[in-house]
Protein backbone atom coordinates (compact mmCIF):
# COMPACT_ATOMS: atom_id res chain seq x y z
CA UNK A 1 0.00 0.00 0.00
CA UNK A 2 1.70 3.75 -0.84
CA UNK A 3 1.29 5.16 2.64
CA UNK A 4 0.36 8.81 2.59
CA UNK A 5 0.94 11.66 4.98
CA UNK A 6 -1.85 13.32 6.53
CA UNK A 7 -2.25 16.27 8.69
CA UNK A 8 -5.18 17.07 10.72
CA UNK A 9 -5.01 20.30 12.56
CA UNK A 10 -7.74 21.97 15.37
CA UNK A 11 -7.51 25.30 17.58
CA UNK A 12 -7.48 23.70 20.76
CA UNK A 13 -8.14 20.19 22.25
CA UNK A 14 -10.90 21.20 24.97
CA UNK A 15 -13.47 19.43 25.90
CA UNK A 16 -16.27 20.13 23.13
CA UNK A 17 -18.36 18.00 20.97
CA UNK A 18 -16.18 18.82 17.57
CA UNK A 19 -13.16 17.65 19.31
CA UNK A 20 -14.61 14.43 20.55
CA UNK A 21 -15.78 13.97 17.06
CA UNK A 22 -12.40 14.08 15.83
CA UNK A 23 -10.72 11.76 18.35
CA UNK A 24 -13.33 9.15 16.99
CA UNK A 25 -12.01 10.30 13.49
CA UNK A 26 -8.57 9.63 14.54
CA UNK A 27 -9.12 6.04 16.12
CA UNK A 28 -10.59 4.59 12.87
CA UNK A 29 -8.00 6.39 10.63
CA UNK A 30 -5.21 4.10 12.38
CA UNK A 31 -6.94 1.07 10.58
CA UNK A 32 -6.05 2.87 7.02
CA UNK A 33 -2.43 2.23 7.33
CA UNK A 34 -1.82 5.68 6.53
CA UNK A 35 0.88 8.20 8.20
CA UNK A 36 -1.73 10.71 10.72
CA UNK A 37 0.09 13.97 12.50
CA UNK A 38 -1.83 16.51 14.77
CA UNK A 39 -1.13 19.96 15.26
CA UNK A 40 -3.17 21.76 17.93
CA UNK A 41 -2.80 25.51 16.86
CA UNK A 42 -2.93 26.73 20.72
CA UNK A 43 -1.24 23.69 21.84
CA UNK A 44 -3.21 23.44 24.45
CA UNK A 45 -6.43 21.06 25.68
CA UNK A 46 -7.37 18.45 28.42
CA UNK A 47 -8.35 15.68 25.53
CA UNK A 48 -4.87 15.40 24.61
CA UNK A 49 -4.79 11.67 26.53
CA UNK A 50 -7.08 10.72 24.23
CA UNK A 51 -5.52 11.26 20.98
CA UNK A 52 -4.37 7.68 19.37
CA UNK A 53 -1.09 6.83 20.45
CA UNK A 54 -0.33 5.88 16.49
CA UNK A 55 -0.73 9.92 15.61
CA UNK A 56 1.82 11.97 15.96
CA UNK A 57 1.87 15.37 17.44
CA UNK A 58 3.55 17.68 15.97
CA UNK A 59 3.74 20.54 18.92
CA UNK A 60 7.06 20.90 20.59
CA UNK A 61 5.06 21.65 23.33
CA UNK A 62 1.48 20.97 24.99
CA UNK A 63 -0.32 21.63 27.85
CA UNK A 64 -3.06 19.26 29.22
CA UNK A 65 -4.76 22.26 31.39
CA UNK A 66 -8.49 22.45 30.65
CA UNK A 67 -8.70 25.57 27.90
CA UNK A 68 -11.66 27.13 30.39
CA UNK A 69 -9.86 26.54 33.63
CA UNK A 70 -7.90 30.18 34.86
CA UNK A 71 -4.70 28.23 34.63
CA UNK A 72 -6.28 27.25 31.00
CA UNK A 73 -6.99 31.04 30.07
CA UNK A 74 -3.65 31.99 31.74
CA UNK A 75 -1.94 29.78 29.11
CA UNK A 76 -3.85 30.60 26.11
CA UNK A 77 -3.09 34.37 27.00
CA UNK A 78 0.73 33.70 27.20
CA UNK A 79 0.01 32.00 23.33
CA UNK A 80 -1.74 35.43 21.87
CA UNK A 81 1.22 37.11 23.48
CA UNK A 82 3.65 35.12 21.66
CA UNK A 83 1.84 34.67 18.77
CA UNK A 84 1.91 38.73 18.21
CA UNK A 85 5.85 38.74 17.77
CA UNK A 86 6.48 35.20 16.42
CA UNK A 87 7.01 35.10 12.81
CA UNK A 88 7.08 38.78 12.05
CA UNK A 89 4.58 40.99 10.67
CA UNK A 90 3.00 42.77 13.73
CA UNK A 91 1.74 45.55 11.46
CA UNK A 92 -0.32 42.81 9.45
CA UNK A 93 -1.24 41.30 12.57
CA UNK A 94 -2.51 44.34 13.86
CA UNK A 95 -4.61 45.31 10.65
CA UNK A 96 -6.31 41.71 11.11
CA UNK A 97 -7.59 42.66 14.30
CA UNK A 98 -8.73 46.04 13.52
CA UNK A 99 -10.83 44.63 10.42
CA UNK A 100 -12.14 42.24 12.19
CA UNK A 101 -13.22 44.17 14.58
CA UNK A 102 -14.66 46.57 12.33
CA UNK A 103 -16.55 43.70 10.55
CA UNK A 104 -17.96 42.68 14.25
CA UNK A 105 -18.79 45.84 15.04
CA UNK A 106 -20.86 46.06 11.82
CA UNK A 107 -22.79 42.89 12.63
CA UNK A 108 -23.02 43.94 16.02
CA UNK A 109 -21.60 41.46 18.19
CA UNK A 110 -18.13 41.05 19.39
CA UNK A 111 -16.06 37.96 19.87
CA UNK A 112 -12.78 38.01 21.42
CA UNK A 113 -11.29 34.70 20.51
CA UNK A 114 -12.69 35.36 16.60
CA UNK A 115 -10.54 38.34 16.82
CA UNK A 116 -7.26 37.06 17.44
CA UNK A 117 -7.73 33.84 15.39
CA UNK A 118 -5.82 35.79 12.27
CA UNK A 119 -3.13 36.86 14.84
CA UNK A 120 -2.88 33.25 16.13
CA UNK A 121 -2.63 31.62 12.87
CA UNK A 122 0.35 33.74 11.76
CA UNK A 123 2.16 33.89 14.63
CA UNK A 124 1.76 29.92 15.08
CA UNK A 125 5.45 27.80 14.19
CA UNK A 126 5.52 26.49 10.73
CA UNK A 127 6.92 23.18 9.65
CA UNK A 128 9.09 22.19 6.76
CA UNK A 129 7.18 18.66 6.37
CA UNK A 130 5.12 18.38 3.19
CA UNK A 131 1.76 16.42 3.37
CA UNK A 132 -0.13 14.67 1.17
CA UNK A 133 -3.33 15.88 3.02
CA UNK A 134 -3.48 18.91 5.10
CA UNK A 135 -7.08 19.16 7.24
CA UNK A 136 -8.40 21.99 9.24
CA UNK A 137 -10.76 20.38 11.18
CA UNK A 138 -12.20 23.55 12.80
CA UNK A 139 -13.30 27.16 11.30
CA UNK A 140 -10.69 30.31 11.95
CA UNK A 141 -6.94 29.35 13.22
CA UNK A 142 -7.67 26.11 12.28
CA UNK A 143 -8.25 26.87 8.83
CA UNK A 144 -6.34 30.28 8.28
CA UNK A 145 -3.42 27.67 9.17
CA UNK A 146 -3.93 24.98 7.15
CA UNK A 147 -4.49 27.45 4.14
CA UNK A 148 -1.75 30.36 4.47
CA UNK A 149 1.09 28.16 6.09
CA UNK A 150 0.51 24.10 5.64
CA UNK A 151 2.45 22.50 2.65
CA UNK A 152 0.02 20.10 1.66
CA UNK A 153 -0.82 18.40 -2.13
CA UNK A 154 -4.58 18.59 -1.33
CA UNK A 155 -6.08 20.68 1.48
CA UNK A 156 -9.70 20.42 2.94
CA UNK A 157 -11.49 22.49 5.59
CA UNK A 158 -14.64 21.79 7.88
CA UNK A 159 -17.30 23.31 8.90
CA UNK A 160 -19.49 22.50 12.15
CA UNK A 161 -21.29 25.44 12.95
CA UNK A 162 -24.24 27.99 11.78
CA UNK A 163 -21.63 30.15 9.65
CA UNK A 164 -24.20 32.85 9.61
CA UNK A 165 -24.70 32.74 13.63
CA UNK A 166 -21.25 31.98 14.32
CA UNK A 167 -19.85 35.69 14.07
CA UNK A 168 -16.84 34.63 11.53
CA UNK A 169 -16.95 37.46 8.25
CA UNK A 170 -15.21 37.49 5.04
CA UNK A 171 -12.71 39.88 6.39
CA UNK A 172 -11.72 37.17 8.88
CA UNK A 173 -11.85 34.49 6.23
CA UNK A 174 -9.70 36.39 4.14
CA UNK A 175 -10.58 33.97 0.83
CA UNK A 176 -8.90 30.88 2.97
CA UNK A 177 -11.42 28.72 1.25
CA UNK A 178 -10.14 29.27 -1.94
CA UNK A 179 -7.27 26.99 -0.96
CA UNK A 180 -9.28 24.17 -0.13
CA UNK A 181 -9.58 21.59 -2.72
CA UNK A 182 -12.90 20.16 -0.64
CA UNK A 183 -14.82 21.80 2.23
CA UNK A 184 -16.70 19.24 4.50
CA UNK A 185 -19.86 20.73 6.51
CA UNK A 186 -21.21 17.98 9.20
CA UNK A 187 -24.86 18.27 8.39
CA UNK A 188 -27.04 19.56 5.52
CA UNK A 189 -28.39 22.27 7.46
CA UNK A 190 -24.53 23.69 8.28
CA UNK A 191 -23.84 23.34 4.65
CA UNK A 192 -26.71 25.26 3.37
CA UNK A 193 -25.70 28.10 6.08
CA UNK A 194 -22.40 28.09 4.44
CA UNK A 195 -23.05 27.82 1.15
CA UNK A 196 -25.20 31.13 1.96
CA UNK A 197 -21.88 33.39 2.86
CA UNK A 198 -19.81 31.53 0.13
CA UNK A 199 -21.99 30.67 -2.48
CA UNK A 200 -18.95 30.53 -5.12
CA UNK A 201 -18.19 27.02 -2.78
CA UNK A 202 -21.14 24.87 -3.77
CA UNK A 203 -19.13 22.59 -6.14
CA UNK A 204 -16.73 21.78 -3.58
CA UNK A 205 -18.55 21.66 -0.37
CA UNK A 206 -20.21 17.95 0.89
CA UNK A 207 -21.60 16.76 3.81
CA UNK A 208 -19.07 14.57 6.27
CA UNK A 209 -21.37 13.69 9.30
CA UNK A 210 -19.75 13.31 12.57
CA UNK A 211 -18.79 9.85 13.60
CA UNK A 212 -19.65 8.34 16.81
CA UNK A 213 -18.51 5.57 18.81
CA UNK A 214 -21.48 4.09 19.57
CA UNK A 215 -20.30 0.28 21.02
CA UNK A 216 -17.91 2.47 23.48
CA UNK A 217 -20.72 5.19 24.04
CA UNK A 218 -23.20 2.05 25.53
CA UNK A 219 -20.10 0.23 27.03
CA UNK A 220 -19.03 3.68 29.24
CA UNK A 221 -23.03 4.23 29.81
CA UNK A 222 -22.90 0.92 31.62
CA UNK A 223 -20.07 1.80 33.86
CA UNK A 224 -20.43 2.84 37.58
CA UNK A 225 -21.27 5.91 37.52
CA UNK A 226 -23.15 8.84 37.04
CA UNK A 227 -25.72 10.76 39.69
CA UNK A 228 -24.25 10.81 42.87
CA UNK A 229 -27.08 12.96 44.93
CA UNK A 230 -29.62 10.59 46.08
CA UNK A 231 -32.20 12.82 44.24
CA UNK A 232 -35.86 10.95 44.05
CA UNK A 233 -37.25 13.07 41.91
CA UNK A 234 -37.13 13.77 37.98
CA UNK A 235 -34.09 14.83 36.53
CA UNK A 236 -33.18 16.70 33.66
CA UNK A 237 -30.05 16.56 31.79
CA UNK A 238 -28.04 19.01 29.23
CA UNK A 239 -24.31 18.97 28.18
CA UNK A 240 -22.68 21.79 27.01
CA UNK A 241 -20.37 24.11 27.20
CA UNK A 242 -21.80 27.59 29.31
CA UNK A 243 -21.20 29.65 26.39
CA UNK A 244 -23.99 32.20 24.93
CA UNK A 245 -24.70 30.01 22.20
CA UNK A 246 -26.42 26.96 25.00
CA UNK A 247 -28.86 29.82 26.17
CA UNK A 248 -28.67 28.35 30.11
CA UNK A 249 -30.05 31.79 30.71
CA UNK A 250 -33.10 30.79 29.19
CA UNK A 251 -33.16 27.15 30.64
CA UNK A 252 -33.15 28.86 34.27
CA UNK A 253 -35.78 30.44 33.57
CA UNK A 254 -37.71 27.77 32.28
CA UNK A 255 -36.59 25.90 35.64
CA UNK A 256 -37.73 28.62 37.67
CA UNK A 257 -41.56 28.35 36.06
CA UNK A 258 -41.05 24.07 36.49
CA UNK A 259 -40.41 25.04 40.16
CA UNK A 260 -42.92 27.41 40.61
CA UNK A 261 -45.89 25.10 38.79
CA UNK A 262 -44.70 22.47 41.56
CA UNK A 263 -42.62 20.14 39.54
CA UNK A 264 -40.20 17.88 41.48
CA UNK A 265 -37.54 17.96 39.34
CA UNK A 266 -33.97 18.70 39.08
CA UNK A 267 -32.24 19.93 36.02
CA UNK A 268 -28.15 19.11 35.85
CA UNK A 269 -25.77 20.41 33.43
CA UNK A 270 -21.84 18.99 32.47
CA UNK A 271 -19.92 21.54 31.05
CA UNK A 272 -17.78 24.54 31.14
CA UNK A 273 -17.64 27.73 30.21
CA UNK A 274 -17.03 31.47 30.47
CA UNK A 275 -20.96 32.41 31.28
CA UNK A 276 -20.19 30.08 34.65
CA UNK A 277 -20.13 33.07 37.17
CA UNK A 278 -22.88 34.85 35.03
CA UNK A 279 -25.03 31.96 35.34
CA UNK A 280 -23.93 30.93 38.95
CA UNK A 281 -25.38 34.59 40.26
CA UNK A 282 -28.63 34.48 37.92
CA UNK A 283 -29.41 30.80 39.93
CA UNK A 284 -29.05 32.09 43.41
CA UNK A 285 -30.88 35.13 42.31
CA UNK A 286 -33.72 33.10 41.31
CA UNK A 287 -33.47 30.97 44.16
CA UNK A 288 -32.38 27.75 42.33
CA UNK A 289 -29.17 26.54 43.83
CA UNK A 290 -30.74 23.40 44.74
CA UNK A 291 -32.33 22.83 41.62
CA UNK A 292 -30.21 23.95 38.78
CA UNK A 293 -26.47 22.46 39.12
CA UNK A 294 -23.88 23.46 37.07
CA UNK A 295 -21.25 20.05 37.47
CA UNK A 296 -18.92 21.28 34.99
CA UNK A 297 -16.89 18.72 32.92
CA UNK A 298 -16.95 14.97 33.49
CA UNK A 299 -14.30 12.82 32.09
CA UNK A 300 -17.64 10.11 31.39
CA UNK A 301 -20.79 11.76 31.00
CA UNK A 302 -22.54 8.92 29.51
CA UNK A 303 -24.37 7.34 32.97
CA UNK A 304 -25.69 10.33 33.23
CA UNK A 305 -27.74 10.44 29.85
CA UNK A 306 -29.01 6.73 30.64
CA UNK A 307 -30.23 7.82 34.69
CA UNK A 308 -31.66 11.28 33.68
CA UNK A 309 -35.88 11.28 32.69
CA UNK A 310 -35.25 13.58 29.89
CA UNK A 311 -32.51 15.27 27.91
CA UNK A 312 -32.61 19.28 26.96
CA UNK A 313 -30.77 20.69 24.27
CA UNK A 314 -32.35 24.38 23.88
CA UNK A 315 -29.41 26.47 22.84
CA UNK A 316 -29.61 29.55 20.26
CA UNK A 317 -28.09 27.96 17.16
CA UNK A 318 -26.20 24.53 16.22
CA UNK A 319 -23.99 22.80 13.58
CA UNK A 320 -24.77 19.32 14.39
CA UNK A 321 -24.64 18.54 17.95
CA UNK A 322 -22.35 15.20 19.18
CA UNK A 323 -24.45 15.90 22.56
CA UNK A 324 -28.33 15.10 20.64
CA UNK A 325 -26.32 12.33 18.86
CA UNK A 326 -25.05 11.01 22.51
CA UNK A 327 -28.62 11.34 23.76
CA UNK A 328 -30.16 9.11 20.62
CA UNK A 329 -27.48 6.41 21.12
CA UNK A 330 -28.86 5.87 24.43
CA UNK A 331 -32.04 6.28 24.09
CA UNK A 332 -33.28 9.05 25.58
CA UNK A 333 -36.40 11.44 25.11
CA UNK A 334 -35.20 14.99 24.00
CA UNK A 335 -36.41 18.46 24.24
CA UNK A 336 -34.68 20.48 21.62
CA UNK A 337 -35.22 24.53 20.41
CA UNK A 338 -36.29 24.71 17.50
CA UNK A 339 -33.06 25.85 15.99
CA UNK A 340 -30.60 25.66 13.13
CA UNK A 341 -29.04 22.91 13.68
CA UNK A 342 -31.71 21.07 16.28
CA UNK A 343 -34.14 20.77 13.61
CA UNK A 344 -32.07 18.69 11.27
CA UNK A 345 -31.45 16.21 14.22
CA UNK A 346 -34.94 15.96 15.84
CA UNK A 347 -38.23 15.43 14.27
CA UNK A 348 -40.62 17.29 16.25
CA UNK A 349 -43.32 14.23 18.19
CA UNK A 350 -41.23 11.49 16.22
CA UNK A 351 -38.27 11.03 17.74
CA UNK A 352 -38.14 14.29 20.27
CA UNK A 353 -39.80 17.59 20.87
CA UNK A 354 -38.86 20.51 19.08
CA UNK A 355 -40.03 23.77 20.23
CA UNK A 356 -39.65 27.65 20.87
CA UNK A 357 -36.32 29.21 22.87
CA UNK A 358 -38.69 30.71 25.34
CA UNK A 359 -38.57 29.59 28.96
CA UNK A 360 -42.57 28.78 28.78
CA UNK A 361 -41.76 26.71 25.62
CA UNK A 362 -39.51 24.72 27.21
CA UNK A 363 -41.03 24.85 30.59
CA UNK A 364 -44.13 23.30 28.88
CA UNK A 365 -42.79 20.46 26.56
CA UNK A 366 -40.94 19.18 29.71
CA UNK A 367 -44.25 18.97 31.83
CA UNK A 368 -45.95 17.28 28.84
CA UNK A 369 -43.02 14.68 29.11
CA UNK A 370 -42.53 14.53 32.74
CA UNK A 371 -46.16 13.80 33.01
CA UNK A 372 -46.26 10.88 30.29
CA UNK A 373 -43.71 8.77 30.75
CA UNK A 374 -44.92 6.36 27.63
CA UNK A 375 -44.41 8.77 25.75
CA UNK A 376 -41.01 9.70 27.13
CA UNK A 377 -40.43 5.75 26.09
CA UNK A 378 -41.25 6.07 22.94
CA UNK A 379 -39.43 9.02 22.01
CA UNK A 380 -36.56 7.50 23.34
CA UNK A 381 -37.30 4.24 21.41
CA UNK A 382 -37.18 5.94 17.93
CA UNK A 383 -34.73 8.43 19.12
CA UNK A 384 -32.36 5.15 19.29
CA UNK A 385 -33.31 3.64 16.04
CA UNK A 386 -33.02 6.88 14.06
CA UNK A 387 -29.01 6.85 15.05
CA UNK A 388 -28.34 3.86 13.27
CA UNK A 389 -27.11 4.77 10.38
CA UNK A 390 -24.40 3.05 8.31
CA UNK A 391 -21.52 6.08 8.02
CA UNK A 392 -19.13 6.23 4.76
CA UNK A 393 -17.71 9.53 6.01
CA UNK A 394 -14.14 8.06 6.44
CA UNK A 395 -13.78 6.80 2.44
CA UNK A 396 -15.12 10.25 1.50
CA UNK A 397 -11.88 12.16 3.26
CA UNK A 398 -9.74 9.25 1.65
CA UNK A 399 -10.69 10.33 -1.60
CA UNK A 400 -9.12 13.43 -1.27
CA UNK A 401 -5.49 10.91 -1.53
CA UNK A 402 -6.71 9.09 -5.15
Amino acid sequence: MNVKRILFTVNTLGRAGAETALMELLRRMEETGHEVFLYVVMGQGEMIGRVPSYVKLLNPAFSPYPVLSRRGRAGMAKTVCRAFFRNGGLPKKLRCMRDCYRSMKREGRFQADKLLWRVVSEGAPRFEEEFDLAVAWLEGASAYYVADHVKAARKCGFVHIDYESAGYTREMDQDCGDRFDRIFAVSEEVKGHFLAVYPQYASKTGVFHNLLDREGICLKAAENAGFSDGYEGRRLLTVGRLTYQKAFDIAIDAMKLLKDAGQRVRWYVLGEGDQRKALEKKIAAMGLREDFLLLGDVENPFPYYVQADIYVHATRFEGKSIAIQEAQTLGCAIVASDCNGNREQIEDGQDGILCELTPKAIADSITALLENEERRKALGRRAQEKNKGKEQELQMLLELLA
